[in-house]
């Protein structure tokens, strides 16, 4: 055979496989308001930069590249390895081969120190291999597992993820998840409606807004694969290429909100309450807060920015809701986030305003002991630069797991509005006082008089800067250059640990 000729076959055969499953196959996956994955690479990457690996893997007549597209690339210049499930082609579904070039990019991405993105779009294992299919999942979990804290994994639930296959977003550091097309269950509604005899939607059992908002699986949930993607860009903006590298600096912006509004965010009385979210527009660079986890444990807001150009991770209480109160849910949304940030060397703010841990048997049934614990076991093992900024509230337990001078935070700043104190005000007279006040003839009239003086006394910053828990006490509209000049400070922090394999975090 001719060199010509064997042009013509390697170009059928490449043909073959770009087409996926066919046209039928590729017309009914956009009439069900999905991109095919080639669609999808095309739309992530930059323009000519995506280069394929394993194309002639399958049978291109039967299985054309195995159900899944792998390669490499660039996504605003940086490259980034990607493995997108083809639903045209067998579903998706994963069997040996599949489960090998998968493997593949993802040991290349850890060689080569680069991020790994999943398109997610599958039937789920392939029946008729057995446990060839099975021992592919595991495969893959194994290396999400060892990229762990090595590079970022990223993953966009685009249309179905059930059974075991769910497991290898579980383990990856993002979870996106589109509106109406992404779907994410262990068991379908027909295998619980047997078992259990619940009647539940596909939607409703593992729909985008279910994880995003109750389950709290999916970090992200794009209204389309186009905003879904989007943000997958968006987020790799903020994150180093791997463990060993620092973020990507950015051109300092401004905050496009005046610095005197921080005078009127926090009212004078301290039982209403705000949304701290204007503090953090009013400090980051461009007022561009970029929420992780927006409708999931709402009393806690976790999320990247910059500052002076530079990533930082920002965590903080939402006095908007529950009263910015830790919960088992907040517990485990911050130390999953404070721990990722440590692991890709990304710098932490912490706005505080915490009157403690949610009370309640559901929360003590529920272990808020152990998931609390998570909060201190992060921040105190964190290295990163760490920046606490004490609003308002910093009550008992909550204000220790709150990034504390005591978990190692290395700059600790409170507002003057600061309430540092074992707990509130009034339940602490209560305690301190309680003769008293049931002896009192006008009680009202002696709670108030004994709580303005306890606040005089304990709940403000300065007792707690005086011996030297708190750095400074600042003119709140001072905060982002204070935090720009402590992070100058901290540029090149060093910590060193007791040597051990690794903590144990009660999980």
């Amino acid at each position: 055979m001719t060199m010509q000729a064997k042009m013509v076959k390697l170009n059928k055969l490449r043909s073959k496989v770009t087409a996926g499953g066919g046209e039928n196959k590729i017309d009914k996956q956009h009439k069900a308001g999905k991109k095919t994955a080639r669609e999808r690479i095309d739309y992530l990457f930059d323009p000519g930069t995506f280069k394929e690996i394993g194309a002639f893997a399958g049978d291109p007549d039967t299985n054309p590249g195995e159900g899944v597209v792998t390669g490499y690339g660039l996504i605003n210049g940086r490259e980034v390895y990607v493995y997108a499930q083809d639903f045209t082609v067998s579903g998706g579904s994963l069997g040996r081969v599949h489960s090998q070039k998968t493997c593949k990019v993802l040991d290349l991405a850890m060689r080569t120190g680069a991020p790994i993105i999943g398109l997610n779009d599958s039937g789920g294992a392939r029946i008729q291999e057995g446990v060839d299919a099975l021992n592919g999942f595991g495969e893959i979990l194994y290396r999400n597992t060892m990229a762990s804290g090595v590079i970022p994994q990223l993953c966009v639930i685009m249309g179905p993820c059930a059974g075991g296959a769910v497991y290898s977003p579980a383990l990856m550091d993002f979870i996106f998840m589109v509106q109406g097309t992404g779907q994410m269950f262990i068991t379908g509604p027909q295998v619980i409606q047997v078992v259990t005899g619940e009647d539940v939607s596909m939607e409703k059992l593992g729909g985008a807004m279910t994880h995003s908002e109750i389950s709290g699986v999916a970090h992200f949930m794009g209204e389309n694969e186009e905003n879904c993607l989007d943000m997958v860009k968006q987020l790799l903006s903020y994150l180093p290429a791997n463990n060993l590298e620092r973020p990507p600096v950015h051109p300092a912006k401004e905050p496009s909100v005046n610095k005197e509004d921080l005078f009127n965010i926090i009212p004078d009385q301290s039982f209403m309450t705000y949304d701290v979210k204007k503090i953090i527009n009013a400090i980051i660079d461009g007022s561009e807060f970029f929420e992780v986890y927006p409708h999931y444990a709402k009393n806690a807001v976790i999320g990247f920015g910059r500052i002076n150009g530079q990533s930082v991770g920002i965590v903080a209480n939402q006095p908007d809701y529950l009263a910015g109160c830790l919960d088992i849910n907040a517990s485990i949304k911050i130390s999953r986030f404070v721990r990722f940030c440590d692991a890709f060397n990304i710098p932490l703010i912490t706005f505080m305003d915490v009157p403690g841990f949610l009370p309640g048997t559901t929360q003590e049934f529920g272990g808020i002991i152990r998931h609390g614990a998570k909060i201190l076991f992060a921040y105190a093992e964190a290295t990163v630069p760490k920046v606490t900024i004490i609003l308002r509230k910093a009550y008992g337990g909550a204000y220790i797991a709150m990034c504390s001078s005591a978990l190692r935070s290395d700059i600790v700043y409170a507002w003057p509005t600061a309430e540092i104190a074992v707990m509130g005000p009034e339940g602490a007279v209560h305690i301190t006082h309680r003769h008293e006040i049931e002896n009192a003839g006008d009680s009202v009239e002696r709670i108030k008089r004994l709580v303005e003086e306890y606040q005089d006394k304990f709940a403000n910053p300065y007792v707690a800067s005086s011996r030297g828990y708190v750095d400074d006490v600042i003119d709140p509209r001072e905060t982002r250059q204070k935090i720009i000049d402590a992070f100058k400070l901290l540029n090149n922090k060093q910590v060193v640990h007791l040597h051990k394999k690794h903590g144990n975090i009660p999980v």
